[in-house]
């Protein structure tokens, strides 16, 4: 009596970079044996391609990766189309699955690709694996999509359906003979630099579904009960610290939530609770944006910004990427970004107003620097949240809003020891002056071995002076519609 063959399926990996709650390694495993691959695709628009810091980080999730599955990752670079083609002819597959990604360029190549396929008799299927809530599923009553965070969530949201219960990783995961990772393949990525400039970012960060975990455990021990305070506080762990994790797909946000919602009861009448959530759902709402709003990440939500006077300033714009403005938060922040990949959110905010707002330079600059330096650089987050700082974006800050770094620094950051951590050459200021060094006397300066316009920067700009600059700017916008 004869059986009929398993079905060989490639389960294709983008930023789903784990095998629990993988849906289309979970239908791929259920169904046949599985070809897993990931391609870094050639064809990726200019201002989509991989930054420095997301390189390195990816050079490591692929390794976690490839363990997970046994040494049978294959890698590949190039056209997906073209190598999706050459692997179903290479191992007689039938049937491509991946899970999908919302990006547009993502979307409109992937649809193309599941025509190609189907027109060559070759099954494809993508499914969700990447957000709680798909943005075609959330819209308004007259079916337009929401603008308004708040609304999107709290009606939009948290009153349908409730977001998909995490899978467990499949039980048993049949692999096709002849399938297995070269380590040849993953250096053709040429993912990581010749300078080795990621040494302080390895030793703190850990790449991976099982470094994703243990991020999330420690978040719930230690600092969810206290969130909605402690996030605030850049010298403090009062964050999950999960956004790259959550970006390469090594935890899904479906993990996340139900993880807190296991850990703790009526997690919605908890305000650290609900706010960590809620910041969950800031997440998705970015996605939401760029779903229904392809040209956010360029074009500004509000086409009122379009006539704002922005500055050229390169000296002023290499001055904060480097963490030399003369502002200690400021500084403390872009050195944090620079030597660690990551920057507190509390800190982004205002290191973004800051560029916007005092120095008067377009928030697109500070969105290409954060999108290389950033470990957890993501399109859809990083361009909403720097329209929101601008005031530029859906639902956005108020342009007129602009943050005093020195009330923001002397707020959160009360006894300087964030500034005093990146800024170690101000580490013996007293807390009085940490955060305005300038308005220190001349004695207290000599003291503390400083001499600012050489141990430590003047400011670049007069704060007063350059908010009503930003303001009077603002102004001139009434006129147009």
């Amino acid at each position: 009596m004869s059986t009929t063959p398993a079905k060989n399926i490639i389960v294709w990996f983008r930023q789903d970079l784990r095998i629990s709650d993988n849906p289309a390694l979970t239908l791929a495993a259920d169904n046949g044996n599985i070809i897993p691959v990931f391609i870094l695709d050639d064809d990726t628009p200019e201002n989509a391609k991989l930054g420095g810091a997301s390189k390195w980080w990816l050079h490591h999730s692929l390794l976690s990766l490839n363990e997970s599955l046994n040494g049978k990752l294959i890698i590949r670079r190039g056209s997906s189309l073209n190598i999706l083609k050459d692997l179903v002819k290479e191992h007689s597959a039938d049937t491509v699955i991946w899970n999908r990604l919302y990006e547009p360029w993502h979307r409109e190549r992937d649809e193309s690709i599941k025509n190609e396929l189907k027109k060559a008799g070759i099954g494809a299927k993508s499914l969700n694996g990447s957000l709680l809530w798909e943005p075609m599923s959330v819209l308004k009553k007259d079916e337009t999509p929401y603008k308004v965070f708040t609304p999107y969530y709290r009606k939009g949201c948290l009153t349908r359906q409730a977001p998909r219960f995490p899978l467990s990783k499949p039980a048993q995961i049949n692999f096709v003979d002849n399938v297995e990772f070269s380590t040849a393949d993953l250096e053709k990525l040429e993912l990581l630099p010749e300078i080795q400039w990621y040494k302080d970012i390895e030793a703190q960060w850990h790449p991976g579904e099982r470094g994703a975990a243990d991020r999330l455990q420690r978040f719930i021990n230690e600092a969810a009960t206290s969130y909605q305070d402690a996030r605030n506080l850049p010298a403090v762990k009062g964050t999950s610290l999960l956004s790259p994790h959550l970006h390469f797909g090594e935890i899904s946000p479906n993990q996340a939530w139900y993880a807190i919602h296991g850990a703790f009861e009526n997690v919605f009448d908890n305000k650290d609770l609900d706010v960590y959530l809620s910041e969950l759902g800031w997440r998705e709402f970015s996605y939401y944006l760029l779903f229904h709003w392809p040209e956010i990440p360029h074009k500004n939500f509000n086409a009122k910004f379009d006539h704002f006077s922005w500055r050229s300033s390169p000296e002023d714009l290499k001055s904060w990427q480097l963490g030399k403005t003369g502002v200690p938060i400021i500084d403390a922040g872009m050195r944090e970004l620079y030597q660690t990949g990551y920057m507190h959110n509390r800190v982004r905010m205002v290191v973004g107003s800051f560029l916007v707002k005092n120095l008067l330079i377009d928030w697109r600059q500070g969105e290409r620097w954060f999108w290389d330096t950033l470990l957890d650089a993501d399109m859809a987050s990083n361009s909403a949240s720097w329209q929101w700082v601008a005031g530029s974006g859906a639902d956005a800050s108020p342009y007129f809003r602009v943050f005093n770094p020195i009330l923001q620094g002397e707020k959160f950051d009360k006894e300087g020891e964030y500034v005093k951590q990146y800024c170690p050459e101000l580490s013996r200021l007293p807390k009085k002056f940490i955060h305005k060094p300038w308005e220190a006397p001349e004695d207290i300066l000599k003291a503390c071995g400083i001499e600012l316009g050489k141990d430590y920067p003047k400011p670049i700009v007069d704060l007063k002076v350059s908010r009503q600059r930003a303001l009077d700017a603002f102004a001139r916008l009434k006129d147009f519609v």
